[in-house]
């Protein structure tokens, strides 16, 4: 047992009920984060299981959480509340929402009332004002380029060991200051940023989602949340429900008042969106392999890649870009990591 376990456990045992607890590890993310389950049994009987967070102040400042967290719990947003927390050493006591990420349970007969039920749930996390102690970050124009230059440098570059002359690297400039200049002109509104099927959980006695690891949440454009989940890196579906989805948005964040723009406008957000959300996620994915050993993430760059090229291929001012993705990047990842996967493959 390492000495942060220990340390958690000590911290635990001083609340009531929990004296002589141990904890339990429940699945981790891909953050320095570790999470444990606690249990007590009340004065009933009934035995009561908590999450103890175990997020190391040097690598992932847990303050952010504990004011989103507490701000989004008191505003109605079905998010874990916090019980008790040591800022200093990195320690939460969580509530408990159980192990049905909504990733497990989605099938082609249930996609349609799980769906509908994470779009209400954004729909009134985007209607939030910031937490008043601490504002937002803004997704400004330095914080979408860090995130787009992850591409170059962790996959590209990086895991494929591509060399990129001055006309590629110029090509993708190019391509990431108009996927920028159209995150910018979006409206916006409060953004989870890792709004998808691994951070929402399906619980019992309810059909709101519990909403996790919203620690980064920023002020940004209106249709990245819906990417991250639509478009999701971990599941993909056949683009006619996508785009059945996204209308269904669309109308929601209109009856909101959190936009004013049409159907055509609309998608063409959310596909340029999504191409900055997928740049982003693929250069993650290769990161967590070559920094943290965490190589099973590499399994969801063909998924990510896939939506790129063809996002890209329907937009004639990155025939460019898509004609070197496919041809360069392409056969290259899947000489290294896997196929983009076929049709069939894809949730139905």
């Amino acid at each position: 047992m390492d000495n942060r376990l220990q340390m958690l456990i000590s911290w635990v045992r001083q609340f009531p009920g929990f004296e002589t607890t141990n904890v339990q590890p429940v699945s981790g993310d891909a953050s320095f984060r570790r999470y444990f389950r606690a249990c007590k049994t009340d004065d009933d009987g009934n035995n009561i299981t908590v999450i103890a967070m175990d997020s190391p102040p040097e690598q992932e400042d847990c303050r952010p959480f504990v004011s989103i967290g507490s701000h989004w719990h008191h505003a109605g947003i079905a998010v874990p509340q916090i019980f008790e927390a040591d800022l200093v050493r990195g320690f939460l006591l969580l509530e408990d929402f159980g192990d049905q990420l909504m990733l497990g349970q989605l099938t082609p007969d249930t996609a349609n009332i799980l769906y509908q039920s994470a779009l209400d749930e954004l729909v009134l996390i985007q209607q939030l004002p910031p937490p008043p102690d601490s504002p937002l970050p803004a997704y400004n124009t330095a914080l979408l380029n860090r995130e787009m230059a992850l591409f170059r440098d962790w996959l590209l570059e990086g895991y494929l060991g591509l060399k990129l002359d001055n006309t590629e690297k110029s090509m993708l400039d190019t391509t990431f200051s108009l996927l920028r200049e159209s995150a910018l002109a979006q409206p916006e509104v409060t953004v989870h940023r890792d709004y998808h099927s691994r951070n929402l959980l399906v619980r019992e006695q309810t059909s709101r989602p519990g909403v996790i690891d919203f620690q980064d949440a920023v002020t940004g454009p209106i249709t990245y949340d819906a990417v991250s989940l639509l478009k999701d890196c971990y599941i993909q579906w056949p683009e006619e429900r996508v785009c059945e989805w996204l209308e269904v948005f669309r109308e929601k964040t209109l009856a909101a008042r959190l936009h004013g723009a049409d159907s055509e406008t609309f998608r063409q957000w959310f596909e340029l969106m999504g191409m900055q959300r997928h740049l982003k996620a693929a250069g993650i994915f290769a990161r967590l392999a070559m920094r943290d050993g965490k190589s099973g993430y590499l399994k969801d760059i063909p998924r990510t890649v896939g939506y790129l090229l063809t996002a890209s291929k329907r937009q004639p001012a990155l025939r460019h870009f898509h004609a070197w993705l496919a041809n360069e990047v392409v056969p290259r990842m899947e000489d290294m990591i896997g196929p983009l996967p076929d049709q069939e493959q894809k949730a139905k």
